[in-house]
């Protein structure tokens, strides 16, 4: 049988490491020439399919495509662009199958996390239906580390990094000034219905920082934690709070909902840590700052996490070898195999046990307050924060590569989205 084509598109938000997964996916392709002939990239994610706009990776250079796995963002642009179940927009799916057919494409690659992982089930489901079967894997990433089945997800760990050394190095500065000026900090950070990532920031209690954690898994309860506040400062002289944007109210509701939806139909958050401030600074009167890490969590390359990249760089890699290997509708995954000494390997995991289900921090991951961590988190976390993978550094800049993305010539009419 002749070699076919690969797809592959980087999905929803980026990380400092989807890259790394890039490069792993592109670098052993290549080493597969008499399986996959080359690799079409989706200029912005998954509508670069459906648009048929496609990106040719084969005239990018070795070098170029090896300088992703230090890169971060998208390479190739990514979109948050959910295609909704079979029944209600058939029409998409079978225009993915059409232009796959069209360019001989018989491996799909798709880079991102739970709404992604659904998207590559079905692609699985109905190009076996249409009589053209394409080869579907999906590549793990997200910041949000809620990925099912693999013990972390690539993203993660250099988010954690970045979160838990950004809150330590700001609660410093609160701490140095907080005899006449701030004493409050209050940082938010990702994390929509698991609060990982704000986990990460209370790993700074462990340098003696007196830190109150708000996860989206424990129900805000505002006389509590206002209580808290004033106990910390009373005997620390400040204090810092990590909130996750997903924490809410007893009834559900969002701190930092702002009534508007994404793509993918979830609530627009953005705003727990100004009403956070507010509401200790108008029951106590404290002086405040507070700060969203936003973007600079996710695209923070430059203090990545070593295992965040080597792992990173193994799943990309992996997808391919399931794929020529014949796996279909699987994910490959991270198997932590021992914590002292940290050991993983490689797994496999079927997509109909991946999409739509939403992995959140167990319970004793979170101390019994429901403000702190445990011992059981910190030994969790530890490995997948260790290392630092650095980019080169020209002229005091990190040195970061701009693919040439060169567009594949259309076959097909163009197509509405």
């Amino acid at each position: 049988m002749s070699a076919k084509n690969a797809f592959y598109a980087q999905s929803g938000g980026v990380t400092a490491v989807i890259n790394a997964s890039a490069c792993g996916v592109i670098e052993t392709a290549r080493q597969h020439t008499d399986q996959i002939a080359n690799v079409y990239a989706g200029r912005n994610g998954i509508i670069g399919a459906l648009t048929e706009d496609l990106i040719d990776t084969s005239k990018e250079s070795a070098a170029a495509i090896a300088a992703l796995r230090h890169t971060p963002s998208g390479g190739f642009g990514s979109c948050r662009y959910k295609l909704k179940s079979l029944e209600a927009n058939q029409r998409e799916y079978e225009r993915l199958i059409e232009v796959f057919k069209a360019h001989d494409i018989g491996y799909f690659f798709y880079n991102g996390g739970g709404d992604s992982a659904d998207t590559c089930f079905k692609v699985s489901q109905l190009s076996e239906k249409m009589g053209y079967p394409v080869q579907a894997v999906h590549v793990p990433k997200t910041v949000d580390n809620d990925l099912p089945i693999t013990d972390n997800c690539p993203g993660f760990g250099s988010v954690a990094k970045y979160i838990a050394t950004s809150t330590l190095e700001a609660s410093f500065d609160v701490r140095s000034m907080c005899a006449t000026s701030t004493k409050l900090f209050v940082i938010e950070v990702m994390g929509r219905h698991a609060g990982w990532i704000a986990a990460a920031g209370a790993l700074v209690a462990d340098q003696g920082i007196p830190v109150i954690t708000l996860f989206p898994e424990v129900e805000f309860n505002q006389d509590k934690f206002l209580a808290a506040v004033r106990a910390k400062v009373e005997e620390y002289g400040y204090c810092t709070v990590c909130v996750s944007e997903g924490c809410h109210w007893p009834d559900g509701r969002f701190l930092a909902e702002q009534g508007t939806r994404d793509a993918f139909g979830h609530a627009q958050l953005g705003g727990a840590a100004p009403v956070v401030a507010n509401m200790v600074k108008d029951a106590l009167g404290y002086k405040f700052h507070w700060a969203v890490a936003d973007y600079l969590q996710r695209a923070a390359r430059h203090l990545a996490s070593q295992s965040d990249v080597e792992q990173a760089y193994a799943l990309g890699k992996a997808a391919v070898e399931y794929a020529i290997a014949g796996h279909n509708s699987i994910m490959p995954t991270v198997v932590r195999k021992s914590t002292t000494p940290y050991v993983w390997e490689i797994g496999m995991a079927p997509l109909s046990q991946v999409a739509n289900v939403e992995k959140f921090m167990p319970k004793d991951f979170i101390s019994p307050d429901g403000v702190g961590i445990t011992a059981q988190w910190r030994d969790y976390l530890h490995p997948l924060i260790q290392g630092e993978d650095y980019p080169p550094y020209e002229k005091g800049m990190p040195k970061y590569v701009t693919l040439e993305n060169v567009a594949v010539p259309k076959k097909l009419a163009p197509f509405a989205l």
